[in-house]
């Protein structure tokens, strides 16, 4: 077939694909012009056919309406359209979903409310030139894995806490897996007598959930334990059934659970674990069990431990040398300093110095630059930014001078350490990042401000 014969052919298949009722026989076909008679420029293809409409938007006040429909699919269609559109307004409304008695419209209930307080909204379908082309699904494991700031300054009311909190324990795994995780990614957001009164409500469901048959819901019942109640500056120690029950788990054949169970104690800096992180640490001597054994007793940093730290800063292991620093600058003995940087020497191991520089500033005052210029390090980032949580918790001024700092990610940076580190006194400072010319430093502003707000309410 010749150049012009392909042409037609072309011609011919975007035309049938555009016009498909139209058949070879009809008049249009046969009224083409044979190859031979065609122009020598190439005739211009007719338009492609308009793109179908939308479908109508559901308003926002019918969607509300619905959610209390006695049809399913109702209530199911108006769930959907909220978390595609997370109305704050919603919240409230949406919370009896989140234990309704159809599985799928508690799912899309959960996923909403995810949405509405998110700090970054997913968008669940994108659309270009009216074809969906994204389909994003709203999974709360992924958000919980974010950490704390992966939600927003917006309160999260206490009916949505309540529901996820009743929900977690659902006949449907999916539901219950969901709604607790959903839970602890939300549950952070309250500070002050809200938060007391959350920790107090929130114990006997989560504690029975650490003995349930189900692994995967175990699992999560202790990292969210250990998410919710890690300790804060106005927290009161730990209640005793919650800090006992994870204890229990640290003899579980679950080599995973195992191990969030030594991080939720850590995170609680539950005391009353610390002879049974010890026994575990000599027992395992080395491998990831050890390391999180020593993790979680230094971040407690009981004096009791003091031995088993100094006796690692010989360890050949750097993480572990890393880890009994840190120990040893919490518990706060200041005589330990010289044992410390005698240990240190020449060790040019960056996370081993990060460490040494932390302990400086916890037990001498010592200037905090260098943990500030972890900040820029990506493999220290982490690593900086909890030391300067611990240190900017009842010393907010240290962090005066890296607020003005001309790079807008440590200006970030700072302005969520002020936030997670949840001292009052800090207001002041992250107030004067919410007119920072850079909008994403703002945000953040304006996340720590509502933080600390929460802690004085």
């Amino acid at each position: 077939m010749g150049r012009m014969g392909q042409t037609v052919a072309a011609f011919a298949m975007f035309f049938f694909a555009a016009y498909p009722t139209l058949s070879a026989t009809s008049p249009i076909h046969s009224s083409l012009p044979a190859p031979s008679t065609l122009p020598a420029t190439r005739p211009a293809l007719p338009a492609s056919p308009a793109p179908p409409a939308p479908p109508a938007q559901v308003p926002f006040e019918q969607a509300t309406r619905d959610l209390t429909s006695a049809d399913p699919g109702a209530r199911l269609r108006a769930a959907q359209m909220l978390k595609d559109s997370p109305y704050p307004e919603a919240a409230v409304p949406l919370a009896p979903l989140i234990t309704d008695r159809e599985d799928d419209v508690q799912l899309e209930a959960i996923a909403a409310e995810l949405n509405i307080f998110l700090a970054e909204k997913v968008v669940v379908r994108k659309r270009v030139g009216f074809v969906v082309e994204v389909r994003n699904q709203i999974v709360a494991e992924k958000a919980f894995a974010a950490g704390p700031l992966a939600i927003g300054p917006r309160p999260v009311p206490v009916d949505v806490l309540a529901a996820l909190r009743t929900a977690s324990a659902d006949d449907n795994p999916r539901v219950a897996l969901e709604a607790l995780y959903a839970f602890g990614t939300l549950a952070v957001q309250p500070g002050g007598a809200a938060r007391r009164e959350l920790l107090h409500a929130a114990a006997p469901s989560l504690v029975a959930l650490t003995g349930v048959s189900d692994a995967a819901r175990r699992y999560a019942a202790v990292r969210v334990l250990g998410r919710v109640y890690a300790k804060r500056m106005q927290d009161e120690p730990v209640d005793q059934t919650v800090g006992d029950a994870i204890i229990t788990l640290l003899n579980d054949r679950d080599r995973a659970l195992k191990v969030a169970a030594m991080e939720a104690l850590g995170a609680m800096r539950y005391e009353r674990s610390v002879q049974a992180l010890i026994d575990l640490f000599q027992y395992y001597g080395r491998g990831d069990e050890a390391a999180a054994a020593l993790d979680a007793l230094a971040r407690i940093g009981h004096a009791s431990a003091s031995t088993v730290f100094s006796a690692q800063l010989q360890s050949r292991n750097a993480a572990l040398r890393a880890i009994a620093i840190e120990g040893l600058a919490r518990i706060g003995d200041r005589t330990k300093l010289t044992e410390i940087e005698s240990a240190i020497g020449s060790d040019r191991t960056e996370a081993v110095q990060l460490a040494g520089t932390f302990a400086s500033a916890m037990l001498a005052n010592a200037p905090i630059e260098s943990i500030t210029e972890g900040l820029a390090k990506t493999r220290l980032r982490d690593q900086a930014k909890q030391y300067l949580v611990e240190l900017a918790a009842g010393r907010p001024a240290l962090l005066t001078r890296q607020a003005q700092d001309p790079d807008a990610r440590i200006r970030i940076d700072v302005a969520d350490v002020l936030g997670l580190a949840g001292d009052p006194a800090a207001l002041p400072l992250a107030e004067s990042l919410l007119q920072d010319k850079d909008p994403q430093v703002a945000r953040a502003a304006e996340r720590a401000v509502a933080r600390l707000k929460q802690v004085t309410s």
